[in-house]
């Protein structure tokens, strides 16, 4: 490997570390859950597996069923967090999802926010991708592809999303990885009512790995997804209750928090890994959508990256930057330094 690929490598790494030493105390100091305290199993009763502590759960997927879980109560605004530690091996048309909605409620004019990972064949990572519909907007997708920087099969990592009346910020760690402000032009489109949260595990065999080629292969099943240190912060509420609640107080502490405010440090590493792990962006997408979708930041530096459909360009540097990859592939991982571990 060359001494230039070495010191990508090493100043990714290096803006990441120098993030979190100023927001890991975000993300230390929560307030966690144990699951009777904040959740309810949803479905595939056999296959959601509670920790004697009740303070993890571990959701399977086998060729009967997947499984997931669902918050007690549905929340207008907050912040939910877990960390997650998801399927080794082959995944391949396994889809492991932390999302928030009200698809229950408002049938056929509900919000959703999404964290959906992708599984893959034997050797090949997880991707993941990140969504919101509001009022029912599904033909409106805002759907943003990426890659990790890690294996999320080999250890637990934080994964979580703030919804405030003005903002949206995707984390991973302590990493902001998509900011959704608000504007008036949104309209509708931003999500605005009460939304429970779900994790679920299931088979997406026709869709999540390459279109659909690759399916399931219940020979490696189960495939497990274990979560623990939930956080829920938000204003609880019945969404169907004639009098409504007053949810400034939480609005304003949710906004008060240092998970609410991306800081110079954050922005350089959500830029960064924009940069080097984004590889669709509806933003970017004009067959889809000829005029940008009114949130959309259109930055020039990601925007050259990216075709007319929204993914990545085959030519010039995206072409080096593949055969960079398969050399590191056929070359011993790289260790980062232990503490770069830790804040990531």
């Amino acid at each position: 490997m060359s001494k230039s690929s070495y010191s990508h490598i090493f100043f990714f790494f290096l803006i990441l570390g120098l993030c979190c030493l100023r927001s890991s105390l975000a993300f230390t100091n929560l307030n966690t859950l144990s699951f009777e305290e904040s959740l309810s199993p949803l479905f595939g009763d056999a296959n959601l597996v509670r920790s004697p502590d009740d303070l993890s759960v571990r959701l399977l997927l086998d060729r009967y069923t997947g499984s997931g879980f669902i918050s007690s109560n549905m929340y207008q605004h907050g912040f939910y967090s877990s960390m997650i530690k998801l399927p080794a091996d082959y995944t391949a048309g396994v889809v492991v999802a932390f999302y928030t909605s009200n698809g229950d409620v408002f049938e056929k004019t509900h919000d959703e926010l999404d964290i959906e990972f992708l599984g893959n064949i034997k050797g090949k990572p997880w991707r993941f991708q990140t969504n919101l519909y509001g009022n029912g907007s599904t033909q409106r997708g805002r759907e943003e592809r990426y890659r990790l920087w890690f294996d999320p099969s080999k250890e637990f990592h934080r994964y979580s999303i703030l919804w405030t009346p003005h903002k949206i910020i995707f984390w991973v760690d302590d990493v902001p990885i998509r900011e959704v402000i608000r504007n008036d032009a949104m309209g509708a489109d931003y999500p605005a009512k009460p939304m429970s949260l779900y994790a679920t595990i299931w088979d997406a065999s026709d869709w999540a790995t390459s279109g659909g080629k690759y399916k399931a292969n219940y020979k490696f099943a189960p495939f497990v997804a274990e979560f623990k240190s939930f956080s829920l912060d938000g204003c609880s509420v019945d969404p169907i209750q004639e009098v409504p609640v007053d949810c400034s107080d939480s609005v304003d502490f949710l906004e008060s928090q240092d998970y609410s405010t991306i800081n110079s440090r954050q922005r350089a590493a959500m830029r960064r890994f924009r940069q080097r792990f984004m590889y669709y962006s509806y933003c970017y997408d004009t067959v889809r959508y000829p005029q940008a979708p009114p949130e959309c930041v259109i930055v020039p530096a990601e925007k050259d990256r990216f075709k007319d459909t929204g993914r990545l360009k085959f030519g010039g540097t995206e072409a080096r930057e593949r055969r960079r990859n398969r050399r590191q592939q056929r070359r011993p991982e790289i260790e980062s330094d232990p503490d770069e571990r830790r804040l990531l």
